[in-house]
């Protein structure tokens, strides 16, 4: 759906609408699935898109203006909805859901006891075949540590071969102490799959159990004077305590629980996982996700939560999240039914599990600073983005220098603008710039950018009056003069705000300097002299640096107003009653300490404050 009006192949989809629950699927133009929702109703919840669009979130706004068809599933009930609903999202990776980042299929720990001699493995692709699977994780890397470690403690085979205990000798594992030979008889059928339950165990947690077991036929070979046997034992035994005791510490009580911090930063989100088993953390894991932007936290909660154990082989009695997610009964009912027993999700206010919540938090605040920190200090990549970046908008140069623009308002409110600087492709903060919007009223997003830009380069114009005026005798240097010119202005926008900057500029004659602008939307990059956008290749350098560019300028334009915006909240709300002027509002406030604590105070309270009367208390709790 280009505009706002709806074809007639919408309205008879929308008049056939069943009010049943079910999932839903958003199509565009091009026949790309771009939205996968769920709904109690199908009829109520479908049709709001098309409604009138005020009070709509930005980006449910984009999303429907990109509808140019939908399907929809009929199912028994709302909770069959959430799951049929998170395995579509994974299936399509559609650019309106919150997902977890790469198209890839996670890796899981799978041990094949169909095989009458299991090994452990890594696979991404969960069957029913009676294997045991352990996962998801969330990369390569660390479930190649958990198979590592499992195989220093746990003498499993790692060969593929055909097993029939007629080798001639083993191989150098055995030597070694990571095997104990069945391809040569040297172990018994009994023996190995000893081995293979002991690794079940310690992967689900219970190195209690494992060390139990260790212990009892440690002092069984000892009773049989098989003392070679009762040392490997023995050795064993302290290889897993050591692990075990490298592990955190994480609660006084023996707990099953999986704990959930959550940490934001733009479009990107990162949550982080601690597994707590016994009285033990044995185990972290962090996941990326993408398309949060505008979304509450129960809202991106819900979506991950769905996401991840909808893969996730072992399921714990306890969930503790951060906020509480949407529809939080029915996973509660869906993990219950996966587990075969209840499963509680809790949000902690208080004690160890708040505790070990704002720790998973502030692993996560790091993991997301970590993985764009390592992006941008990975030299090739950056000067690999610029370079893109000079080829994809056919730039005269590769632009050593980005300054990007995004303005900020409420309904029109404390306007405001930022200016964010990016040299070499890094974030070069002290030279941000955050400017006040003094000459425009109400929510003009043009015309705020072109006071900003006059602002900025006013002093680097080129017009005949402001060269004679710079080259004249006395004249004084502004800060602005110091600033260098940028090699490339990305404003935060589409045509309109293009076409709104590119007239300042020539205005002011700097208009050599190349100006584009960045549609939220679809990442699409608006051009002088071309009617049709660019898009950077999705996963391309290129494009991770312009959002990294355009969500600092965004984070930097809310920050300042939501300070400008608490200002002005506090004078508009007492500097309008009258006979309070700066001394009473002062007194008032040093009392107090904010309006809400004021309107919350009784009469007698306010009265009671320097240079106040009951009338005029009385006048301060009427107004407020």
């Amino acid at each position: 759906m280009a505009s706002s009006t709806i074809s007639e192949k919408l309205r008879k989809q929308l008049a056939a609408l069943p009010a049943r629950p079910g999932v839903y699927i958003m199509r565009n133009a091009a026949g790309e699935v771009i939205y996968v929702g769920k709904a109690a109703r199908l009829r109520d919840r479908v049709r709001s898109y098309f409604g009138s669009p005020r009070g709509l979130e930005p980006k449910t706004r984009a999303l429907r203006e990109q509808i140019d068809d939908f399907e929809y599933i009929v199912v028994s009930s709302p909770a069959e909805a959430l799951l049929l609903e998170a395995a579509l999202i994974k299936r399509h990776q559609p650019f309106f859901n919150i997902r977890l980042k790469d198209d890839k299929r996670y890796p899981y720990l799978k041990i094949d006891l169909q095989n009458p001699w299991p090994r452990v493995s890594i696979t991404r692709r969960i069957e029913n075949d009676g294997a045991r699977y352990f996962g998801p994780y969330a990369s390569a890397g660390s479930v190649r540590a958990t198979l590592d470690l499992t195989k220093k403690l746990f003498p499993w085979r790692s060969c593929t071969k055909e097993i029939t205990g007629r080798d001639p000798r083993p191989c150098l594992d055995y030597y070694i102490k990571r095997c104990i030979a069945p391809c040569t008889a040297y172990c018994t059928k009994e023996e190995y799959d000893e081995v293979i339950q002991q690794v079940i165990l310690f992967l689900e947690g219970k190195a209690d159990d494992v060390l139990r077991r260790l212990r009892k036929q440690m002092d069984d070979a000892a009773e049989r004077l098989e003392f070679e046997r009762a040392a490997q034992l023995r050795d064993q035994i302290r290889a897993i305590e050591r692990t075990v005791e490298r592990q955190h510490v994480a609660t006084t009580r023996n707990e099953d629980a999986d704990i959930f911090g959550l940490a934001r930063d733009g479009d990107d989100a990162c949550v982080q996982v601690f597994f707590i088993r016994g009285t033990q953390m044995i185990g972290r894991d962090s996941f990326m996700l993408a398309g949060v932007r505008d979304e509450p936290d129960a809202t991106v909660l819900a979506n991950f939560l769905l996401q991840y154990y909808e893969g996730a082989q072992y399921i714990p009695k306890l969930v503790a999240v951060p906020a509480e997610p949407e529809d939080r009964e029915s996973i509660e009912e869906l993990l219950t039914e996966k587990r075969g027993s209840r499963v509680e999700i809790r949000i902690p206010a208080r004690g160890e599990k708040r505790r070990l919540v704002d720790l998973a938090a502030e692993n996560a605040r790091e993991a997301l600073a970590v993985a764009r920190v390592r992006w941008l200090a990975d030299a090739s990549k950056t000067e690999q983005a610029l370079e893109q970046l000079r080829e994809e908008l056919s730039l005269p140069a590769t632009p050593h220098r980005i300054e990007c623009y995004d303005n900020s308002n409420i309904q029109g409110t404390s306007p405001v603008s930022s200016m964010v600087v990016f040299v070499d492709g890094r974030p070069a903060p002290n030279q941000y710039r955050r400017f006040r919007v003094k000459t425009v009223q109400g929510a003009n997003d043009f015309a705020t950018m072109q006071e900003v830009l006059r602002r900025r380069f006013g002093r680097h114009a080129r017009t005949p009056e402001s060269l004679q005026a710079a080259e004249s005798p006395g004249a004084e240097q502004s800060p602005a003069d110091a600033w260098d010119l940028p090699d490339l202005v990305i404003i935060d926008g589409g045509k309109g705000q293009l076409s709104a900057a590119l007239e300042v500029m020539h205005e002011l004659g700097v208009h050599h300097i190349p100006v584009v602008a960045l549609a939220k939307r679809h990442e699409e990059i608006f051009v002088p002299d071309d009617d049709e956008p660019i898009i950077l290749p999705r996963g391309s350098e290129a494009l991770f640096l312009v959002q990294r560019i355009r969500d600092e300028a965004h984070r930097f334009a809310i920050t300042f107003h939501r300070q400008v915006r608490g200002k002005s909240t506090i004078q508009s709300a007492l500097d309008t009653i009258p006979g309070i002027g700066p001394k009473r509002k002062k007194a008032l406030l040093k009392k107090f300490g904010s309006v809400k604590a004021i309107r919350e105070a009784d009469v007698d309270e306010i009265a009671a404050t320097v240079g106040f009367t009951r009338a005029l208390a009385e006048r301060v709790k009427a107004q407020l």
